[in-house]
């Protein structure tokens, strides 16, 4: 989108801008925007509401509802991982042991 030169009016003790018709509809902006001031400039943004989050069982439903395809997935089988052994190496002693330090009982300095 090419910068748009708009004229501030004077609104009463404030100033303000008229947003083009066109970019309110494509942005769906009602009677309100959200202003931010950035590095860059000033930023309007339409007001959305949050959207809630689902639970884990609400999501598992909504997931079962859109009968997704996730054949694509079954490819990753064949990808040899299965045959490889996952056990770890015995860990291996980089310092010298740990000294066997007892907690020193602090004297009283008169």
């Amino acid at each position: 989108m090419e910068p748009i030169e708009l004229k501030v009016a004077r609104i009463g003790n404030s100033r303000g801008v008229r947003l083009p018709a066109k970019t309110l509809e494509r942005y769906a902006i009602g009677d309100r925007v959200i202003m931010e001031e950035t590095a860059d400039g000033i930023l309007l943004r339409p007001r959305r509401e949050a959207n809630p989050k689902l639970s884990w069982e609400e999501t598992a439903r909504a997931m079962a509802a859109n009968a997704e395809d996730w054949s694509e997935w079954d490819t990753t089988s064949g990808d040899g991982l299965a045959d490889i052994t996952w056990d770890r190496p015995p860990l291996r002693q980089v310092a010298e042991p740990r000294a066997n330090y007892h907690a020193q009982t602090s004297k009283k300095r008169t």
